[in-house]
């Protein structure tokens, strides 16, 4: 997973399931499994949030799952039901071959959309799963109500650390040689390195965030389908890239008429938040939210304010 954070809001809610002393980002959600286009998908309902209320969609990024979304969607809970999936290779959620781009993913979450929900949702996204909450958008605008989107992977025009980093796993035979050679790097080693790349601030996380933190990364090195998820879900961000203007994301972005929100942290390490301006002049109804503070996961790291960014938008 990408990481957690630590709630300390006074947003009302209902009673947590696990009392009011546990911190909401530690608190998991219900799981259950949905069988969605030929995968069993492992997903996570909102508790305590009421059936009559408007549908609300997760979408985790490369390497996360649905507990990315844990302490944004209790905070919620009093104005959407929230479902957050373990999209195919991540989470729970064995990995299906065909599955790992951005627009098979779309068109898996639209599946999930048509059998979970009776009315157009709100759809979040982080990184990758910004990028596949996207084209899911303009694939089928029937299903979607807006869209808050956290650091979107969307195709940058500057080469960047990054880039290089996926075009190298994305690359045949590299990109394996690439992560085996990290998961031989000390366990400690690369759990700093996973916090600093993904956290604003990792100094700043309580203990009970890094210890949830280093179970996760325990349990993705055991998984046999890690690795190929991995290396899928980066050569399609690098596709993306690469995409004739007419199919990229950018033109995607342009077919939105939802209010869109758009979140960068001026931390984040992975997407460049210098993109955020061209961002926001691409979708029709856009509005941007900077947290100079934030890194790649501000719904973790601030989730208060991504609450009340999404408030304000659909007020």
């Amino acid at each position: 997973m990408e990481g957690y954070g630590a709630v300390t809001g006074t947003t009302p809610n209902p009673e947590p399931s696990e009392g009011a002393s546990v911190p909401l980002g530690t608190q998991e959600w219900p799981a259950r499994r949905v069988s969605v286009a030929g995968v069993e998908l492992l997903v996570r309902d909102t508790p305590g949030a009421a059936k009559d209320l408007p549908p609300a969609l997760y979408v985790h990024g490369l390497g996360g799952s649905s507990l990315n979304w844990t302490a944004l969607g209790l905070l919620l809970n009093d104005t959407v039901r929230g479902l957050a999936p373990d999209l195919p290779g991540f989470g729970q959620t064995p990995r299906l071959q065909g599955i790992g781009g951005i627009r098979q993913q779309a068109a898996l979450l639209a599946q999930l959309m048509d059998q979970e929900f009776d009315q157009p949702a709100h759809v979040f996204g982080n990184s990758m799963g910004g990028a596949a909450a996207v084209a899911l958008a303009a694939l089928r605008p029937d299903r979607v109500a807006s869209l808050t989107l956290v650091s979107p992977a969307l195709p940058h025009p500057r080469p960047s650390a990054i880039a290089v980093w996926f075009t190298a796993l994305a690359t045949p035979r590299l990109g394996r040689a690439v992560l085996d050679r990290t998961k031989r790097i000390p366990f400690d080693r690369r759990l700093e390195a996973g916090l600093s790349m993904v956290f604003g601030d990792p100094r700043a996380l309580p203990p009970e965030i890094r210890t949830i933190y280093e179970n996760e990364l325990h349990r993705r090195d055991e998984q046999p389908w890690g690795a190929q998820a991995t290396l899928d879900g980066a050569r399609s961000i690098l596709l993306s890239y690469l995409a004739p203007p007419r199919r990229s994301l950018w033109a995607d972005a342009a077919k939105i008429q939802v209010p869109v929100q758009l979140i960068y942290g001026g931390k984040d390490r992975l997407v460049d938040a210098r993109i955020r301006t061209k961002a926001q002049r691409a979708f029709p109804n856009a509005r941007l939210l900077y947290l100079p503070q934030s890194g790649h996961v501000a719904q973790m790291e601030h989730p208060e304010l991504v609450e009340k960014a999404f408030r304000q938008l659909v007020a």
